[in-house]
């Protein structure tokens, strides 16, 4: 089977934004996209009852998915778009779709009045259990300019000119997510600023006055570490312009920071399992209800 840009559609503004998304990501990689709406099986009883008519939510949903594909055929008429509709639990379908697909793209909800945004279970679910790239995306709120909607008036996130932002952890750089970062750098024609982000000496939270050389030491070295990690990356992509930035504090913090202006911010995830189940980590977790730019998590091993 082709790889294809699948994305998660409920019908809702996020999911919208995340289709228009995913079909600029595929023109940019010659892939199809693919709709899929996942209907949650109804309980037995319902399901034996004898049928009084046609079904008015399996009419909604599909007239969602038709109207979505039609849209995107619309306005991106140089790519494939198919659509499917599945029965089952939604977080364990959409990894199972994930498996054929090149990235999962999801929507997310803004938290009106709140500094953040909505991840809701479904979503961390899938970003836990999914060994595929799974970028996140929200109806942002745009300037004039940015501002676009569709025939029906739903936003659609705009691509703005800023930079990728990676959150890279020098410790233990993982080829996938830093290849991942750099393409989609060189695909969109934009600076890729990479972030790190340390922590102090263990001595400062007690109340003692940080050492200047103390610091100055420990960020240059952390710098060249960095450096060293990106060089093979410079020189397979020498048309990307790298930006990097070693800094004491919070890496989710640093992120989400860097998030306000990026076009896509860029983070690891770690594949672990354990007997509560697949998590993601602090860093991810934070970066995925606060940053104001999509976000791809990347798993590896």
């Amino acid at each position: 089977m082709p790889r294809t840009i699948t994305v998660a559609l409920d019908g809702s503004a996020e999911s919208r934004a995340a289709a228009e998304w995913a079909a600029r990501e595929a023109e940019s990689r010659g892939l199809p996209v693919r709709l899929v709406q996942v209907r949650e099986p109804m309980p037995e009883p319902v399901a034996e009852a004898p049928a009084l008519g046609p079904d008015p939510h399996q009419h909604w949903t599909e007239q969602i998915v038709r109207e979505s594909a039609e849209e995107l055929r619309l306005r991106h008429p140089g790519i494939e778009v198919t659509t499917e509709q599945l029965v089952g639990r939604p977080a364990e379908v959409l990894v199972r779709s994930a498996q054929d697909a090149e990235l999962l793209v999801l929507g997310s909800r803004g938290l009106s009045g709140i500094g953040g945004f909505l991840v809701g279970s479904v979503g961390l679910a899938v970003v836990a259990s999914t060994e595929r790239p799974v970028v996140l995306v929200r109806a942002a709120e745009q300037t004039a300019e940015e501002r676009r909607t569709d025939r029906t008036g739903t936003p659609v996130a705009a691509t703005p000119a800023g930079p990728v932002v990676l959150g890279l952890d020098t410790r233990d750089p993982d080829a996938a997510l830093i290849e991942f970062a750099f393409d989609a750098a060189a695909r969109r024609g934009v600076q890729l600023r990479v972030l790190h982000g340390w922590n102090e000496p263990y001595y400062y939270p007690y109340g003692m006055a940080p050492d200047p050389q103390v610091t100055q030491m420990v960020a240059q070295s952390d710098a060249a570490a960095l450096s060293e990690v990106l060089q093979p990356w410079r020189q397979k992509y020498p048309d990307v312009e790298v930006v990097t930035e070693s800094l004491p504090g919070s890496p989710s913090v640093r992120l989400i920071d860097a998030s306000h202006g990026a076009c896509l911010v860029v983070v690891g995830r770690r594949i672990r399992r354990s007997v509560v189940g697949a998590h993601i980590g602090p860093v991810v977790h934070a970066v995925l209800h606060h940053s104001t730019a999509p976000v791809a998590v990347v798993a590896h091993g």
